[in-house]
């Protein structure tokens, strides 16, 4: 199934890595996309990975494009993202190989938690996740809201 552009990533999941650091993509998330749709993931300066589905991608792509090569802290960002991301299908079981490194920096041993973030989703470790219900709790989640406009 090609993908339609209309998948929602929503929900919270949580995988343990097999023996090989593969992870599995939920079913509710990759209907949409076939295995051979490129995904991107990406560390996230918070600790965590975010990933960005073929849709982001394209877009993320044509961002970078529009960067002047004489712009130095442009380029700076531009080689910072692409030297550290994975770039991945997934295979028929919806699983992919999470590099080393980018589970280093999410701090992931052998649990994983994927959030879905609308257009992207992110895999946390569960401690990360903790971390992140416990600062949008109770009213500061809705004094958040308040402050992005929501």
């Amino acid at each position: 199934m090609s993908s339609s552009g209309n998948t929602i990533y929503s929900g919270r999941f949580e995988h343990t890595l097999d023996d090989k650091n593969r992870l599995t993509i939920p079913s509710l998330w990759r209907w949409a996309h076939t295995d051979t749709e490129t995904f991107l993931a990406i560390p996230h300066p918070d600790s965590y990975i975010a990933v960005l589905p073929p849709a982001r991608v394209a877009k993320l792509l044509t961002q970078v494009s529009e960067m002047k090569i004489s712009d130095r802290e442009a380029q700076a960002v531009k080689a910072k993202i692409f030297s550290e991301a994975l770039s991945f299908t997934f295979d028929k079981q919806g699983r992919f190989g999470i590099s080393p490194d980018l589970l280093r920096h999410a701090g992931i041993a052998k649990d994983a938690v994927l959030s879905g973030m609308g257009d992207t989703f992110n895999i946390l470790s569960p401690a990360r996740w903790t971390d992140l219900q416990r600062t949008t709790a109770g009213e500061n989640f809705g004094d958040m809201m308040r402050r992005i406009g929501l």
